[in-house]
């Protein structure tokens, strides 16, 4: 048996149910903000959209591309198992949110979205505490488009 393997039969073991691995968490909470955004009348344009790397600029990515009432929106999903770390939407950093809108940006540009298209940003916040259903909040407008790093000398 691997090392890996054995301390994936720890973890499953230890926790009662088979780990996922950070990875796989993230994919069942961006799974179950699309069924939350879907049911609050969002329409899912696009998962897991990725900017292209360029030279200068580092790359990004954007959880969900949505659109609602007709307000194209990025979405960022952040879960928590728990509240020893803090809010779960209180880890989208300034630098986070400026990557997040240079994807929004490349994504306006590549699509040909109309300029007459409002677009903003959302979070969705997950809670796991291991009791009951995970809490799911969306922050509508959660940000305003972040103002570009200074230069530096």
């Amino acid at each position: 048996m691997t090392p890996g393997r054995l301390v994936e039969r720890l973890r499953s073991w230890i926790f009662g149910r088979r780990y996922r691995g950070r990875r796989g968490l993230g994919q069942s909470w961006e799974k179950l903000a699309e069924r939350r955004l879907t049911a609050e009348g969002y329409r899912i344009r696009e998962r897991n959209y990725r900017m292209r790397m360029h030279t200068r600029v580092p790359s990004g990515e954007v959880d969900l591309i949505a659109e609602d009432s007709g307000v194209l929106c990025f979405i960022e999903v952040k879960g928590r198992s728990g509240r020893g770390f803090g809010a779960p939407a209180e880890s989208v950093t300034l630098e986070k949110q400026r990557r997040i809108a240079r994807v929004a940006q490349e994504y306006v540009w590549r699509r040909r979205v109309a300029h007459s298209t409002l677009c903003r940003f959302d979070v969705v916040s997950i809670l796991d505490e291991g009791v009951g259903e995970p809490r799911v909040e969306i922050l509508r407008d959660a940000f305003p488009l972040p103002e570009p790093p200074r230069p530096r000398r």
